[in-house]
């Protein structure tokens, strides 16, 4: 079609320099419509809830959207409700369906999380269920998630929290799993479970800064001055490689105070240069070496990488309006404040989470059981567990001094842990 020209006049080159920048840009937005579809892929980015800060009001990072996907996410078999957020909700009672196995049936569980075994008089802490508000969390289908690894690997990455949710991760499977078609085996920082009939395995790799560092044996790792190596994921990710489905964690380890040390050479050097850098950078240079890690060995199309937030742990009473002194020990009622967050929670970290993620076009999905765990100071293993060291009369007359604050009776919290994972797995 001709377009007739004006007659001339002084506003003539406006109204010529008007229709080209509108021609322009047409152009220009079907060019990026364009590279949209083709490299849809690249711009995925599979996150849960914001993360929040300390006063539960302020958001860390807004979710970014999602453009519309032409590629179905790997092992989705439907979709969450469109304004479902799975992390938003509140802790109910449920005597019928929890807990959903039984601490004396699942031969896995590691004599430090093994609560009932070691005295403790209640069993409150295994009847809560996570209910997101206004929707359902899928049920955890066993069955669905044994087929789904036949001929694949699963593994979880991290400290004794991942273990934690990676033992939980079993027991919530191995009862289907004849005897003689199942076993844990474990090789240094490696445990694998096997899953004979299906050909699958479901790992644990002890890696708590996921960079190697000097607290990197799997049994030996007690350090207080901790030293992580610069640029060094790949000591760890050789044994990653190959994994169909990845979770990672990393935190509980990093605070050690607002410094930490990085090593710039090699832990075989004779002579070793170290520097300090503060907390916050050192972690984001973790998290940025994983995002790298897994761009250059996970392919989007066909596996699935998982990312939890910190587990929240509850050392100090007063935090939550208790008595100066006291800790989770003896709490068996949940934190019914529902903006309550915890002084250990380090928003600065939460910060460089949200900033990292936020900005990575790498498909990853964000687990944020932060502010659903920090209400449950009713959860932990307090002193019902097996002891690193026998323990003192002064200890043995003050049970708050050796109180374990950080990690999880099982079954418990970590099994809400994993329904979460459940959902976000099949219904992203």
């Amino acid at each position: 079609m001709q377009i007739m020209k004006p007659p001339f006049s002084p506003s003539s080159s406006i109204i010529r320099n008007k229709g080209r920048f509108s021609t322009y840009l047409f152009t220009l937005l079907a060019f990026i419509i364009f590279v949209t579809i083709l490299y849809g892929e690249d711009f995925m980015c599979i996150f849960g809830q914001q993360l929040q800060n300390y006063s539960n009001q302020d958001k860390i990072y807004s979710t970014p959207k999602r453009v519309k996907k032409h590629v179905k996410v790997p092992f989705a078999v439907g979709k969450t409700e469109e304004g479902c957020d799975i992390f938003s909700g509140r802790w109910v009672w449920d005597e019928v369906s929890r807990p959903l196995y039984e601490e004396s049936e699942c031969p896995y569980i590691q004599p430090q999380l093994t609560c009932q075994e070691h005295g403790r008089p209640d069993k409150d802490y295994q009847h809560w269920r996570w209910q997101p508000h206004g929707c359902d969390l899928p049920k955890f289908n066993a069955s669905l998630m044994l087929e789904t690894l036949r001929g694949k690997r699963m593994m979880f990455v991290g400290d004794s929290l991942n273990r934690g949710q990676y033992v939980s991760f079993v027991c919530l499977l191995h009862q289907l799993i004849h005897e003689d078609a199942k076993s844990m085996e474990t090789f240094d920082s490696l445990t694998v479970f096997t899953a004979k009939e299906y050909n699958a395995t479901i790992e644990f790799y002890w890696a708590p800064f996921l960079l190697e560092s000097n607290s990197d044996n799997a049994v030996t790792h007690r350090i207080s001055d901790r030293v992580v190596r610069k640029g060094s994921i790949n000591k760890h990710g050789r044994n990653w490689k190959g994994v169909d489905i990845l979770v990672f964690n990393t935190y509980l380890w990093w605070m050690t105070g607002l410094k930490m040390k990085i090593l710039l050479g090699s832990f075989d050097d004779e002579v070793q240069e170290i520097v300090t850098t503060s907390t916050e950078d050192a972690y984001r240079m973790a998290m940025k070496s994983m995002l790298r890690w897994v761009r250059l060995n996970m392919d989007p199309k066909k596996t699935r990488v998982f990312f939890t937030s910190m587990s929240p742990s509850h050392g100090k009473s007063i935090d939550w309006g208790g008595e100066p002194g006291g800790n989770c020990y003896n709490e068996t009622k949940l934190i019914s404040n529902s903006t309550y967050w915890g002084s250990d929670c380090r928003k600065s970290i939460m910060q460089v989470i949200g900033e990292v993620l936020s900005k990575t076009k790498i498909p990853i999905t964000f687990l944020n059981i932060t502010q659903l765990s920090s209400y449950r100071r009713d959860a932990h293993t307090s002193i019902y567990k097996k002891q690193w060291s026998p323990l003192t009369q002064e200890q043995l007359d003050n049970p708050v001094s050796y109180a374990d604050c950080v990690h999880w009776c099982l079954p418990g919290l970590q099994d809400n842990w994993n329904e979460l994972l459940f959902a976000k797995l099949f219904y992203p």
